[in-house]
């Protein structure tokens, strides 16, 4: 009886003091809300994991759909990590514009630092004096339009290749289909291996270091745990993440020693031999004068790693989407090839000062790059400072993923945005070089691409020289129509390889 008492006495006691204890939290919770930062827009969250259930496995897709309900400047919490997403094309004008600088940071993330050397690299390193000399070296050295002239015979040489193989393996009559999305990744690989270190590393893309490039793309797509609760980092270990990025960082690691100490063979400079990416980079290693930011050899494999990456399976991914569309859409295709063919091609080959009036061609390129840019979320910056956007304040270290998927497919910016339609571009001033931020497949500001020149010199001749000496048709199990799923990943590709069959148009 007494025990009953006392708890009837506790439960009376609990109730009358609820109420003050409303009063206490109203006043408390009060003050902090009138103290809350004016903050962008954000969807509900959910204990712990913040908003991380709502990426999905496409997250430019699943973005996008949240910023049509929460606005195209939105706040979200991706476990520990406060995330800003971009969807607009204004708003992207204002950061480049007005905040570049307190944009120009670079997200940390735990597979970049493993796989280049600390993110000493151009692309994740942090903004400062470092990441401006290594941009420098790459804008200057290693990418500009003098460097990408010379690597034309590169090129040239790789596309008459794959052209000659195309034509062994078909016949005037309808033969066998190709895997096109193979094709592309076999060429980019042996061209940029040219480039970068002189020579192929393998052939038709079945090496080691194919495969290091490959199994990079994919490590820097995947979910690290550490990226989002860095306090449970160690979960990465324990999956085996952490394993297979070190396994596949020493192995591109030892290929870097090795390609830099054959160039460092002093018989191999008593050859009269053009110079690639490594050349450069050690030339400008020994006369480098920069006594304050000194280029280590980590710094150099980092930045050559960049290079590597960069120019593999981007190029490919974008060439396999051009294919694509050109499939799915004959009158388009048929459109483009009487564009390449009034060239007088005498020659084995299209070459690329032919492609330079090539108006049409150049139009499907960027309407591909529109619809299907290869990395549709770029590449996560950070904010080094606090700053204001649109009347929002943005606190410094949050993530800012700018969706450059979406903003090629708003429709405030873009008739019949979700149609593939070329002639959109036929006489239009809008390009994808920075300025015009409706197309922003290589990025903007300080952090956009260095390697344009090259990829679309690349793009270009491969796509004019296929339309010119091919026909191209589905494969009859294809012909119902292609399945568009994505793939995911930090480089966006179809879910499936794309087969056509050839047919040469000049038998």
């Amino acid at each position: 009886m007494a025990l009953l008492l006392a708890h009837s006495s506790l439960a009376i006691s609990f109730l009358l003091l609820l109420p003050f204890c409303f009063l206490f939290l109203f006043k408390r919770f009060s003050s902090v809300w009138a103290d809350k930062p004016n903050l962008p827009p954000s969807p509900f969250k959910l204990p712990i994991i913040g908003n991380l259930h709502q990426l999905g496995s496409l997250p430019h897709r699943s973005l996008r759909s949240l910023s049509k309900k929460h606005g195209p400047l939105m706040l979200l919490h991706l476990g520990q990590v406060p995330t800003l997403v971009v969807s607009s094309a204004k708003l992207v004008h204002e950061i480049v514009k007005t905040h570049d600088t307190a944009f120009s940071g670079r997200a940390p993330t735990v597979a970049a630092n493993q796989l280049f050397y600390g993110s000493n690299d151009v692309v994740f390193s942090s903004y400062g004096e470092y990441w401006r000399v290594a941009r420098k070296i790459c804008v200057v050295e290693l990418l500009s339009v003098k460097r990408v002239q010379l690597f034309q015979q590169v090129r040239e040489d790789e596309v008459c290749k794959i052209i000659q193989m195309i034509s062994h393996s078909c016949s005037p009559a309808r033969g066998a289909s190709i895997n096109i999305s193979e094709l592309f990744l076999s060429l980019t690989n042996d061209m940029i291996s040219r480039v970068a270190f002189g020579k192929k590393c393998g052939s038709h893309g079945e090496n080691r270091y194919a495969g290091l490039i490959r199994e990079l793309g994919v490590i820097l797509g995947l979910f690290h745990v550490g990226d989002y609760f860095p306090s449970l980092g160690w979960i990465d270990i324990l999956t085996g993440l952490d394993a297979r990025t070190k396994k596949t960082f020493r192995g591109l690691d030892s290929l870097l020693d090795q390609v830099i100490e054959e160039h460092l063979n002093p018989e191999r400079h008593e050859q009269s031999i053009d110079k690639d990416f490594v050349d450069v980079m050690l030339h400008v290693q020994k006369e480098s004068n920069l006594q304050d930011i000194p280029l280590s050899k980590d710094s150099l494999k980092a930045v050559i790693l960049d290079m590597l990456a960069g120019g593999t399976e981007t190029i490919a991914t974008t060439m396999d989407w051009i294919m694509t569309e050109l499939a799915r859409d004959p009158t388009v295709m048929k459109k483009a090839q009487e564009e390449v063919r009034r060239v007088d091609c005498k020659k084995s080959m299209v070459q690329e000062e032919d492609i330079r009036g090539m108006d049409y061609l150049k139009s499907i390129i960027k309407e591909t790059l529109r619809l299907h840019p290869a990395a549709p979320l770029l590449v996560p910056r950070e904010t080094i400072s606090a700053t204001e956007l649109q009347g929002y304040r943005i606190p410094p270290k949050t993530r800012v993923m700018i969706n450059a998927w979406a903003i090629g497919r708003d429709p405030d910016s873009w008739d019949n945005a979700e149609e593939f339609c070329p002639e959109r571009f036929m006489n239009s001033p809008i390009d994808f070089k920075g300025k015009d931020f409706e197309l922003i497949p290589f990025g903007v500001g300080r952090r956009g691409c260095p390697g344009i020149s090259f990829a679309i010199s690349t793009i270009e001749l491969v796509l004019a020289n296929l339309l010119y000496w091919f026909d191209w048709e589905l494969p009859d199990a294809e012909k119902k129509g292609l399945d568009m799923t994505e793939a995911a990943g930090l480089t966006v590709h179809r879910n499936c390889d794309l087969h056509l069959v050839p047919i040469c148009h000049f038998p």
